[in-house]
């Protein structure tokens, strides 16, 4: 404000202590975005027709005008019922014409009035308006003392918080002793809304106007409060920002006259090689592009930017592009599988068709093989094998005891310690997409709350669907199709019908004595002299001494006890050269116990003569096959059957079927009707502690039930299996092969096994057929001569 304006103003405060004439019709002005209150000196940028010539009417007589507000700002020309009725007289101090038709004028509100009617409409309005007079207020009223007092230290206040307070605007306010001048003022610099000004400006009241405002303070100091305290925690945080932006680019200045590289630069720099080396798919090329972003952008020492790191670290590390030549020399191939494995011929061959189909078709998708068979007759060994037939690399996990899925498919990047499954961990350990991957022990997958794994690997098995495995930590799909897996297992029973669907089971037996002793010279002598720390020339193992080790100290499948026993047997020999004795040692089935002690195994039969009641089964468990003893005795009694030996529920119901089978048959065996009736059977199977089931001793029970009926002893060089029904009919059983080598280690000679399992003599060594005779049959009728006559075995 100019020297001028200071000198109107004044002039204008004496004039408003004398008494003002102000006519009772004036010219009218509406004003939009402001509600002019008494005492209020603006200056008004005047710009529409009607406005201008009711602020040039009024210039030309005394200056007077009525200032009332419209009610809605947008309107340009609003109409007598679009503004308000109650406004403020101002007196037009300064009038200046600007260039563009508009006028600036210099206005003061003197008093509150209200607009009786509209005396002319048109073109500007002039209105008839009537004076609102001051409530009256009582000076010395506490009340108002308090209220006025509030107002100003909230004022004082609202204003500190913006940094506006002075000391001539405290004075101001000092200075005002009227409620309704002072509520004016405070009124005229609060933020209100225009519907709020309008509202205080229709008080007549002072005093009640004084509350009015006072409520209005109250509010605006907590929100000046509020938002000073938001004010200053954002430029905390920007200083901070901005300082830590300034300290690092001076270090990177310091750092580049120093000829020093900014470490971040060269960081961002060495990944954006990475991501462009690791080939990446097109999916995955964008997301490790976005992730470098992020890191660019994050500051340093950011909480989540270890996160990001680790997850990048992990897609320019994944093979998505690298993988082996395979070695598709079929010859080759099938001379290094010779080598480190003898026998296995039905897996060698399945081998060779998949390297010979993978040389016709190069772009064919990787078989999914599951070997199943007993511990020890070399699962594990075998995959390695194939990997180096194949010039392949080979990983190896065990999944024996898994019970979270996220072991598979890993887990989610939210997590602390998130990593990927098993799977993606073991192709970047090995650096190529193609590998040999085997999985050990698929049939002892667990589930608990944590999830189902073998459900999981559903889709990693499927060739169908893992050309785009989806891991929850890389969140991007893999391609797994070139991966050949491998699952081994000791059982079928335990894997999953919807995943045993997607392998292709192939079955490993067992190995025949003979077998056992090539294995042992080709591969585990050798393998045990050299770990022991021996030469060949220091210990000689006869063929005799290794036949009774096979028959006497092991009994298995496998050959993991047959290695263990060896490898005793190197440990005191070198016990034997550290204590100065002189070599070479030389073991023979003569001097062998002196090296492993009393034999744990007997090498025939356990009974030493044929006996009535007593028949032999042949069983088939994890560990291969076995004999099984089955004894039958008559006791006297009431007809009932007793069963022992821990027989599982299947097992029982087929020793039922074989006493209604005996009882059915009793004339026809040339027996008494009632022999029955007063006596009890009782069927026991030894190795009580152990849990059997199965309907494949059907045959064994009846013939031991027989034996003892008909009190004829049981052939002890003759086995039996096969499954019984109530008409004496023999129906197949599974797992001949393996059921067959564990009768030629149990000393049998004979092996009677159902017509329909004739075929599976196909499967059997033919060292087996050599030393027993198979013989099938196809009902009980059959069974028991070749049972009770002990010359059938002679051959």
């Amino acid at each position: 404000m100019g020297e001028a304006d200071k000198d109107d103003l004044i002039s204008i405060i004496e004039e408003g202590e004398m008494e003002v004439s102000i006519p009772d019709i004036l010219p009218l002005m509406p004003v939009r975005d402001v509600v002019i209150f008494t005492d209020m000196l603006l200056p008004l940028f005047v710009g529409r027709e009607q406005s201008v010539r009711a602020v040039e009417k009024a210039v030309e007589k005394d200056g007077f005008l009525m200032l009332a507000t419209q009610k809605d700002p947008g309107i340009d020309n609003p109409g007598p019922d679009q503004i308000y009725t109650v406004g403020t007289v101002g007196r037009i101090l300064r009038m200046l014409k600007l260039p563009d038709g508009r006028v600036k004028a210099l206005v003061q509100g003197l008093s509150r009035a209200k607009i009786l009617e509209y005396v002319r409409k048109r073109s500007w309005y002039r209105v008839k308006i009537e004076m609102i007079p001051e409530g009256p207020f009582e000076e010395s009223n506490l009340e108002t003392e308090a209220l006025m007092r509030n107002i100003r230290e909230h004022s004082e206040r609202i204003l500190a918080l913006r940094g506006e307070l002075t000391g001539d605007v405290t004075t101001i306010l000092e200075s005002i002793d009227d409620p309704g001048k002072l509520a004016d003022l405070v009124a005229s610099n609060l933020r209100l809304k225009l519907d709020e000004s309008q509202q205080l400006l229709e008080i007549a009241d002072p005093v009640e106007r004084l509350r009015t405002v006072n409520d209005m303070l109250t509010k605006e100091v907590k929100l000046s409060v509020m938002q000073a305290k938001i004010q200053s925690d954002v430029q905390d945080e920007i200083s901070k920002s901005q300082r830590d932006y300034f300290l690092r680019e001076q270090m990177r200045a310091i750092n580049k006259e120093l000829g020093e590289i900014d470490e971040k630069a060269e960081e961002i720099a060495e990944y954006t090689k990475k991501i462009k080396r690791a080939k990446m798919s097109k999916t995955a090329n964008e997301e490790a592009k976005k992730q470098l972003k992020r890191i660019e952008q994050m500051h340093p020492d950011a909480a989540e930017s270890s996160i990001v790191r680790t997850y990048l670290d992990w897609l320019v590390d994944m093979p998505w592009s690298k993988s082996t030549k395979d070695g598709i020399d079929i010859r080759k191939a099938k001379k290094i599988l010779d080598e480190d494995h003898y026998a296995l011929d039905k897996v060698k061959d399945r081998i060779l068709e998949y390297l010979s189909v993978r040389k016709l078709n190069p772009q064919m998708k990787g078989p999914i093989l599951c070997f199943v068979g007993p511990p020890g007759v070399g699962k594990t060994s075998l995959g390695r094998a194939i990997a180096k037939a194949m010039k392949r690399k080979f990983i190896r996990i065990s999944l024996g005891g898994m019970r979270d899925e996220a072991e598979i498919r890993g887990h989610r990047r939210t997590y602390i310690g998130a990593l990927p499954g098993r799977i993606l961990q073991g192709l970047k350990q090995c650096g190529v997409n193609n590998p040999i991957f085997m999985m050990d022990e698929i049939d002892k997958v667990g589930s608990d709350f944590r999830g189902d794994p073998s459900s999981a690997l559903l889709e990693a098995l499927d060739p169908e669907q893992n050309a785009e495995f989806s891991d929850h930590y890389l969140n991007l799909p893999f391609d797994l199709s070139k991966v050949m897996f491998i699952l081994t297992a000791n059982l079928t029973d335990t894997i999953p019908s919807a995943l045993l669907d997607r392998m292709e089971v192939i079955t490993l037996s067992g190995y025949t004595e003979e077998e056992k002793i090539i294995i042992a010279e080709m591969h585990l002598i050798p393998r045990q002299i050299k770990e022991n720390g021996l030469k060949p020339s220091t210990i000689s193992l006869s063929s005799g001494a290794l036949l009774n080790i096979i028959k006497e100290y092991t009994l298995e499948a496998g050959l993991r006890n047959l290695e263990r026993e060896i490898g005793s047997l190197c440990r005191k020999v070198a016990r034997k050269i550290a204590e100065k004795n002189k070599g070479p040692f030389f073991i023979t089935k003569n001097n062998l116990h002196k090296y492993l002690g009393v034999p744990k195994y007997l090498p025939e039969m356990d009974q030493e003569e044929s006996q009535v009641g007593l028949a032999t089964g042949l069983a088939w468990t994890q560990v291969g096959g076995e004999t099984l003893y089955v004894e039958a005795s008559l006791i006297s009694g009431k007809g009932e059957l007793i069963i022992t030996g821990q027989l599982g529920e299947v097992m029982q119901e087929s020793t039922r079927a074989a006493v209604t089978y005996a009882r059915a048959n009793l004339i026809h065996l040339g027996l008494e009707e009632n022999v029955l009736e007063n006596v009890d059977v009782h069927i026991h199977v030894p190795e009580g502690a152990i849990p059997k089931d199965g309907p494949s001793a059907g045959i064994a029970m009846a013939t031991a039930i027989i034996s003892a009926l008909t009190d004829q002893p049981v052939d002890k060089y003759v086995a039996m299996t096969g499954e019984i029904t109530l008409r004496g009919r023999v129906l197949p059983i599974g797992g001949l092969r393996e059921k067959a080598l564990g009768a030629l280690r149990g000393g049998i000679r004979t092996v009677i096994i159902p017509e329909k399992n004739k075929k599976d003599l196909a499967e059997i060594p033919m060292n087996v057929k050599r030393k027993i005779n198979f013989i099938p049959v196809r009902h009980m009728d059959e069974v028991l001569p070749i049972a009770f006559d002990e010359d059938v075995s002679d051959h």
